[in-house]
C-alpha cells in the first residue's frame, strides 16, 4: 500500500505505455470536429472572390465600452467616426438594411449597415456571407436610432476571422451545464455575465499582490514537480522524470519551501501557486486548485488571524463596494471583526457537546448515531474532537469564523499550544459553511517535526493516503534555524466563489477537471 507514494520502483515503460494510450485516446476525441457545412461554403466563396477571411491585423481606435461612454454626450459626439472590432450576434436583414450586436471584452453596440452607405459589393458581402459568430472590424459613426438606441452606423467592414461553428440559438442560448464547463470559450462567447466572473478573479489576485507587497511582502515561485510532497494532508499526483529515471509528485501544498525561504532570510513571503491533489471533485473541490500562501518571521498565529481579516475585508469592500455578500439565500457580512472560538467550545456551542466530558466509547456511539464516516479511524479524543467539530458544527458557520486551537493530531506541522497540552496553535477561517483558510504559528523545533512526521509516516503504512510523508531535507532546514513564524493559506478558487455568491467551484475556475466523453 505505502510503496505507491514511497518510492520510484514504477518503470518508465509502464509510464509510457499508459501515458502514450491515453493521449492517442483524448486526440481521436479531438477529430470530432462539428464545423457548419453552410459556413465552409461561404468560406470557400470567400476565398474565390480573392478575399482573405484571416488577415493579420486590425487597427482600432477605440474599445466598444469607450465608444458607448461616448454617447454620455450625444450631442457633442453624434457623427464622430469610429474604428473598433469585435465578434457578431444576432443578425437582423430587413431588407436594404442589416442590424447586428457587434461585441468585445468590455460590452456591446449595435451596427447598422445601409445600402448606399457602403459598397454595394461589401453591402452583398456581409448579407450573403458573414454570420453571427465571425470576428469583423469596422469604420462608421456614432448614430442614435429613433427609438434611441446607441448605434454605430457602419461605412466599411472587414472580415477579420471566419467562424466555422454555429453559436447557440438566440433565444435558449447555451445553458447546459456540463457543455459550458466543457467549452469554456463557447460560454465565454455567449454568457457576457460568466465573463465578469473571470474578470473580477483577474482583479482579485491582482489585489491580494498588492496588498501583501505595501506591507513589504516578497513573492517567489517554489517547485511544481517535488520528490517529496508535503504541506498538507491529501494524496498526491505521481508522475515520472524520463531523464531522472524516479517518480515526483505534483505539488500539494508550497508551504515546505516557502518555509525553507523564511530559514534562509527572508523574513515575509508568499506565492500564489497551483497546487494539485488526488481527491473528489465536488462543488468546493477540484484536483487543480489556487491558493495563496504567506509567511512572516516573528509573527504567530493571531497576527495571521488578523492579516486575514484585513486582507479579504478590504478584498470584499474594494471589488463589491461594501461588506455584505449574498450566497443563496443567506446575507453574509464580511464587515470587522469577525468571530473568534475555539474548536472545543465550538461544538459546545453549536452542537451542545462538551467532547471532554464523556468517554471514547460514549463519542464512538455519538459519532454513530450522527452517521459519521469513518468514525473508526478516531481513536483519541483530540481525533473525535476534530471529527465531531467536521460533521456537526462546519455548516453552521456562515458569518466569517476563526476557529483556533486545533487538536495536535491533525496538525503535524503547526507549533504545540503555549498553555493547552495536546493541541497546536492553528486556525481555520470558515465561511458560508466551507473552510476558506488555513494558518499556525508554525512549528520550528527541527526534533518535534521529525516526531510528527515519522507519526504520519506510521498512518501512511497503514493505509492513510493523505497521510504526509517524512521530508528529510526539510527537517534539515529546520535544524539551521527557524525563526519564530506565523503562515496562513488562503483558498483562491473558494474566496472567488464567495465574492460572486456562486456555490459550485467549477463556476470560478476557467477549465475544471471533467471527466473525458467518450
Amino acid at each position: 500500500m505505502s510503496t505507491e507514494l514511497n518510492n520510484t520502483e514504477l518503470s518508465d515503460e509502464i509510464i509510457q505505455s499508459d501515458s502514450n494510450a491515453t493521449l492517442s485516446d483524448n486526440n481521436n476525441l479531438l477529430k470530432c470536429r462539428v464545423f457548419d457545412d453552410s459556413k465552409i461554403a461561404k468560406l470557400n466563396d470567400i476565398r474565390s472572390q480573392g478575399l482573405n477571411p484571416y488577415p493579420y491585423r486590425f487597427e482600432k481606435n477605440g474599445d466598444i465600452c469607450e465608444i458607448l461612454k461616448k454617447f454620455d454626450d450625444f450631442e457633442k459626439n453624434e457623427g464622430l467616426k469610429v474604428r473598433t472590432a469585435g465578434r457578431l450576434y444576432n443578425i437582423r436583414k430587413l431588407g436594404k438594411m442589416i442590424f447586428a450586436d457587434l461585441g468585445d471584452q468590455g460590452g456591446r453596440i449595435q451596427v447598422i449597415l445601409r445600402k448606399g452607405d457602403l459598397p454595394d459589393e461589401d453591402f452583398e458581402i456581409f448579407k450573403n456571407l458573414v454570420d453571427s459568430g465571425d470576428i469583423i472590424g469596422i469604420q462608421g459613426e456614432l448614430f442614435r436610432t429613433k427609438r434611441g438606441e446607441n448605434s454605430i452606423n457602419v461605412l466599411e467592414f472587414s472580415l477579420l476571422s471566419k467562424s466555422l461553428c454555429s453559436l447557440p440559438e438566440k433565444f435558449h442560448g447555451l445553458k447546459d451545464v456540463e457543455t459550458r464547463y466543457r467549452k469554456r470559450y463557447l460560454d465565454l462567447i455567449v454568457n457576457a455575465e460568466k465573463r465578469e466572473i473571470f474578470v473580477m478573479r483577474s482583479k482579485l489576485i491582482s489585489e491580494i499582490r498588492q496588498y501583501l507587497t505595501d506591507r513589504g511582502f516578497l513573492e517567489f515561485e517554489t517547485p511544481v514537480l517535488q520528490t517529496v510532497y508535503g504541506g498538507a494532508n491529501a494524496r498526491p499526483f505521481t508522475t515520472f522524470h524520463n531523464c531522472l529515471g524516479q517518480n515526483l509528485f505534483m505539488r500539494i501544498a508550497p508551504e515546505l519551501y516557502l518555509k525553507r525561504l523564511v530559514v534562509g532570510g527572508y523574513e515575509k513571503v508568499f506565492e500564489i501557486a497551483k497546487n494539485f491533489r488526488n481527491e473528489d471533485i465536488d462543488t468546493t473541490h477540484n484536483p487543480e486548485f489556487t491558493m495563496i500562501e504567506v509567511y512572516e518571521a516573528y509573527r504567530d498565529y493571531n497576527d495571521m488571524m488578523d492579516l486575514t481579516e484585513g486582507l479579504i475585508s478590504e478584498l470584499v469592500f474594494k471589488l463589491t463596494g461594501g461588506y455584505e455578500i449574498k450566497m443563496g439565500e443567506n446575507t453574509i457580512n464580511l464587515r470587522s471583526p469577525w468571530k473568534r472560538i475555539s474548536m472545543e467550545d465550538a461544538l459546545k456551542e453549536y452542537a451542545g457537546l462538551d467532547v471532554f466530558a464523556h468517554s471514547l466509547e460514549e463519542l464512538r456511539q455519538i459519532a454513530i448515531e450522527n452517521r459519521i464516516e469513518d468514525y473508526e479511524k478516531a481513536k483519541t479524543y483530540g481525533e473525535f474532537l476534530a471529527l465531531l467539530f467536521e460533521d456537526l458544527v462546519e455548516d453552521k458557520l456562515i458569518n466569517p469564523t476563526f476557529i483556533y486551537d486545533f487538536p495536535v493530531e491533525n496538525s503535524p506541522l503547526a507549533k504545540n499550544h503555549r498553555s493547552k497540552e495536546g493541541f497546536v496553535e492553528r486556525f481555520e477561517l470558515f465561511l458560508n459553511g466551507w473552510e476558506l483558510a488555513n494558518g499556525y504559528s508554525e512549528l520550528n523545533d527541527p526534533i518535534e517535526q521529525e516526531k510528527r512526521f515519522e507519526e504520519q509516516d506510521k498512518k501512511r503504512m497503514l493505509g492513510d493516503l493523505e497521510a504526509q510523508t517524512i521530508d528529510y531535507d526539510f527537517i534539515n532546514a529546520l535544524g539551521y534555524g527557524l525563526p519564530p513564524t506565523g503562515g496562513m493559506g488562503l483558498g483562491i478558487d473558494r474566496l472567488t466563489m464567495i465574492l460572486a455568491g456562486l456555490e459550485s467551484i467549477k463556476e470560478v475556475i476557467l477549465f475544471p477537471q471533467m471527466k473525458r466523453e467518450d
